[in-house]
């Protein structure tokens, strides 16, 4: 059997040879499979092409293995079988992944809600190893050797994948006691004339908000005595009167429903969607698509819209 090295015979086509023996003819073998007899005459036709070889005796009333043929079945059994186990080994490891992965996040949605999705991710995937680093900077997650950002807002890499986990916004809100000594803003131009607690975070434009009205984008600069990279050191200064805060709606919902924040300027907010970002392909790696569709499913859960 002389055969092409640079060829090797698709498993579809020793799946169809297997098949012929086993129903002793073509007609019997397409039936079996949903096929025509031609389809199967053409993928028989085109394995002995590529193995160089003739692999059937055919005669009007049975099909006899020539030499070739019989040393082709044992191989295909046993190929066959091994594909099998390995999709099925594959199909294994999706549901219970193995190795490292190693995630980062920013401070606040990093410590708040990524560090115990994790734990939830790692209790049920225990083979899993998870590394959680919180930045307040932009991460290039590549030559840093991160498998994954979560990150929140929509300026994303270019470079690099990414996969919306769940919809969030961020909204003004204050104080009852703030609002009661300053007003309340009716515009977002009256923001200049309030104290606002300004977050310098990551790659943001410091001191100026860009919000959304009805699908309109407007930017408003604003300032205020109290400023800081950290957010719940902004949140906390709301919550003691300091101020108007822009915060996400994932933080200050509970704050809102007990009445501790009051929102201001409803019909305004910024688009704060929650992404996962990742250098390789889901399809290229079980752990990190099992990672993946885990934080969708479980942000999901607890989505503010």
């Amino acid at each position: 059997m002389n055969t092409n090295r640079d060829q090797f015979p698709l498993p579809e086509d020793l799946k169809v040879f297997l098949t012929v023996i086993r129903k002793n003819g073509f007609g019997s073998a397409a039936q079996e499979l949903g096929y025509s007899p031609a389809y199967i005459s053409k993928r028989m036709a085109i394995l002995e092409s590529t193995l160089s070889t003739k692999l059937l005796h055919r005669t009007t009333r049975r099909i006899a293995l020539t030499d070739d043929g019989e040393r082709v079945r044992v191989w295909a059994v046993k190929l066959l079988g091994e594909l099998d186990d390995f999709i099925s080994e594959i199909a294994e490891a999706r549901h219970q992944p193995t190795g490292s992965l190693h995630i980062c996040s920013s401070f606040g949605f990093g410590r708040n809600h990524v560090a115990p999705a994790l734990c939830k991710l790692s209790q049920t995937y225990p083979k899993l190893d998870i590394r959680l680093d919180v930045f307040d900077r932009s991460v290039d997650i590549i030559s840093e050797g991160f498998d994954l950002e979560i990150r929140v807002g929509d300026d994303l890499p270019s470079q690099h994948l990414g996969r919306k986990l769940v919809s969030n916004r961020r909204v003004l809100c204050a104080t009852a006691h703030y609002l009661e000594k300053r007003g309340v803003p009716l515009s977002l131009d009256d923001l200049k004339h309030h104290d606002c607690l300004v977050l310098k975070e990551r790659g943001n434009s410091f001191g100026v908000w860009n919000l959304t009205r009805a699908g309109q984008e407007e930017t408003v600069r604003v300032s205020g005595p109290l400023s800081s990279n950290n957010g719940e050191i902004v949140l906390e200064w709301a919550l003691s009167g300091g101020g108007i805060l822009l915060r996400s709606m994932w933080d200050v919902k509970p704050m809102l429903e007990q009445g501790r924040l009051v929102q201001v300027l409803h019909d305004y907010s910024q688009s704060a969607n929650v992404w996962a970002v990742y250098p390789t392909r889901l399809s290229e790696s079980a752990k990190l698509r099992v990672c993946v569709e885990f934080l969708e499913e479980y942000f999901s859960d607890l989505s503010t819209e």
